[in-house]
């Protein structure tokens, strides 16, 4: 391909995903609507205190992604790389450039102009872990409750898909693993694989209403991958 014509098909490209995170960006809540006068998690005296993150690092499973974070190179491929962590996280070798061979799904010089949704990124891990994986989406919030009560769990790992507006007032999907919770604290580690964003804690109930909502592209809804 010739320099001019890379340059239109970039151009082309970067006004596609724009136009799909347009779409994305639309607010989608379990009740058909959302609320997102809700003052952004970034307020929150929780969201990156110090103290409270130093106490979630050392949760068993934290620990083992804490030495080797990867960011996402651009904003398409947060699924890719949630799973290049979970595989650090395992002593596994992998990273965001490598983690779609062999899958079927390719990239666009460098970008996913759709994304991944959760049942892809499901087979994705099961082909790149080798592990037992669950798509839990449709959960009340006992059982996300349940499911967050075994973060910790060294035997598991758990990639969540979410909505940022329910929990920042602006932006659309994402995916990141959930990296531990801090009990009495009533507080969930999420590693951000964006690094504008960075590791975080929400509490529970937030972090579900941003969890149940609807992938407009897939016309399902979003929840969590259970890796063991």
């Amino acid at each position: 391909m010739t320099r001019s014509g890379k340059i239109f098909l970039s151009i082309g490209l970067a006004v596609l995903l724009l136009g799909g995170s347009a779409a994305l960006i639309t607010p989608l809540v379990s009740g058909g609507h959302a609320d997102y006068a809700l003052v952004s998690i970034k307020d929150a005296r929780e969201y990156q205190d110090p103290a409270l993150l130093e106490k979630a690092w050392a949760l068993p499973v934290a620990r083992m992604y804490h030495s080797e974070i990867e960011f996402q190179r651009n904003a398409s491929v947060c699924g890719p790389t949630s799973i290049a962590n979970v595989l650090h996280s395992l002593h596994t070798p992998g990273n965001q450039e490598a983690i779609l061979q062999g899958t079927g799904i390719s990239t666009v010089l460098g970008y996913l102009p759709s994304g991944v949704t959760l049942d892809q990124l499901a087979e994705i891990a099961k082909q790149k872990t080798g592990r037992k994986v669950t798509v839990l989406r449709d959960l009340d919030p006992a059982d996300f409750r349940e499911h967050l009560r075994h973060a910790n769990d060294v035997s598991r790992r758990y990639v969540i898909n979410f909505s940022r507006g329910p929990l920042f007032g602006t932006g659309g999907g994402h995916h990141s693993p959930l990296a531990g919770y801090l009990v009495d604290e009533d507080l969930v580690l999420v590693l951000d694989v964006n690094k504008k964003y960075g590791p975080w804690l929400v509490k529970p109930a937030r972090l579900y209403e941003a969890m149940n909502t609807l992938d407009g592209g897939a016309q399902k809804k979003r929840g969590l991958l259970l890796i063991e």
